[in-house]
C-alpha cells in the first residue's frame, strides 16, 4: 500500500472516529455539564494512550514531548476541542461538522499568508466560495442564528493551526506520543475548568458514553496525525468531507437533524470548493 492510500484511509477512519466521538459526546451533554464531561473522557484516552504506548515500548520516548512544536501543537488542539465541542453542544452535528470542514480552506489561507504562497484567481474565487458556503450554513440572518456557530468558525481556525503544527513536528517522535500529549492536554484543561464548577454524580451508563467515546477520540487524534504525516496532503486532505456524511447520518438518527435547503447549498460550495482548492495543486512559493 503506498503512503497516499495509508494518509486516504487513516483520513476517512479518523473522520468516522471523530463523529462518533462528537455523537456520544453531544448526548451525554444533555445531562453533564461540558467540563466534567470533556475531563472524564480525557482520563479515559490518556490511560488508554498510556496503556498503548507502554505495550509498544513507546514510553522512554515521553521527554521528547516537552518539544516546544508538540507543546504548542497540544495547547492549540485543546483550545479547539473546547471551542468545537462547546459549539456542537448547542447546534445540529452536521451543520457544526459542515463549518468545521472550512479547515482545508483556512489551511490555504494560512499558507499564504505565513509562507508567502502565490495563488491563482481562480482559487481566491474558490475560497470566497467556500466561506459563501459556510455562511449559508450559519444564516446569521435566521431565527436560529447565535454566537454558537460563530465559535465553531473560531474553532476550525484553531483545528487549522493545530494542522499546520503537525507537519512541523520531527518524525523521530513517534504519532502515537504526539496523540498522548493531546489527550493530556485537554484533559488538563477540563480538569482546570471543572475546577470552578458544581461537580455532578455520574451514573454508570454515562461512563460508559464517555469510555466508549474516548475510544473513538484517541482512534481520531491518531489517524488524523498519520494522515497529515503520510502521503501527498492535497490529495489526502479532501477526504476530512467524508466526515459530513457520517454527521448526516448520526445526527438524523440520534437527533433527527436535518439541513434546511440553504443550509444544503452551503455544503454543497463548501465541499466543492474545498476539493477545488486542494485538488488544483499546490501553489508554487512566492520568489
Amino acid at each position: 500500500m503506498t503512503p497516499n492510500h495509508r494518509g486516504i484511509l487513516a483520513m476517512v477512519a479518523g473522520m468516522c472516529a471523530f463523529v462518533t466521538n462528537d455523537t456520544l459526546v453531544k448526548y451525554v451533554s444533555q445531562s453533564l455539564p461540558a467540563a466534567q464531561l470533556i475531563f472524564l473522557r480525557g482520563v479515559f484516552a490518556s490511560l488508554l494512550l498510556l496503556a498503548a504506548a507502554q505495550a509498544m515500548g513507546l514510553l522512554g520516548g515521553v521527554p521528547a514531548l516537552r518539544d516546544r512544536r508538540v507543546l504548542l501543537r497540544a495547547f492549540l488542539d485543546a483550545c479547539a476541542t473546547f471551542t468545537y465541542l462547546i459549539a456542537v453542544f448547542n447546534m445540529p452535528l452536521a451543520n457544526a461538522t459542515a463549518i468545521n470542514m472550512a479547515t482545508p480552506l483556512v489551511i490555504t489561507l494560512f499558507a499564504i499568508l505565513a509562507f508567502g504562497e502565490r495563488v491563482t484567481p481562480a482559487r481566491w474565487v474558490a475560497i470566497a466560495v467556500g466561506f459563501l458556503g459556510v455562511l449559508l450554513v450559519v444564516q446569521p440572518a435566521s431565527e436560529g442564528f447565535n454566537g454558537y456557530a460563530l465559535l465553531c468558525l473560531f474553532g476550525t481556525l484553531l483545528h487549522a493551526a493545530r494542522d499546520l503544527m503537525t507537519r512541523t513536528i520531527p518524525r523521530s517522535i513517534p504519532s502515537l506520543l504526539v496523540t498522548l500529549s493531546t489527550a493530556l492536554a485537554v484533559t488538563l484543561f477540563a480538569g482546570s475548568w471543572t475546577l470552578v464548577q458544581t461537580w455532578v454524580p455520574v451514573a454508570a451508563w454515562q461512563l460508559g458514553l464517555l469510555a466508549a467515546a474516548s475510544l473513538f477520540l484517541s482512534a481520531g487524534y491518531y489517524l488524523l496525525i498519520v494522515a497529515m504525516r503520510d502521503g501527498e496532503m492535497s490529495l489526502i486532505a479532501p477526504f476530512r468531507y467524508t466526515g459530513l456524511l457520517f454527521a448526516l447520518v448520526l445526527g438524523y438518527a440520534v437527533w433527527g437533524d436535518v439541513p434546511n435547503l440553504l443550509a444544503w447549498c452551503g455544503i454543497v460550495l463548501l465541499v466543492a470548493a474545498g476539493l477545488h482548492v486542494l485538488l488544483a495543486g499546490r501553489p508554487r512559493p512566492a520568489p
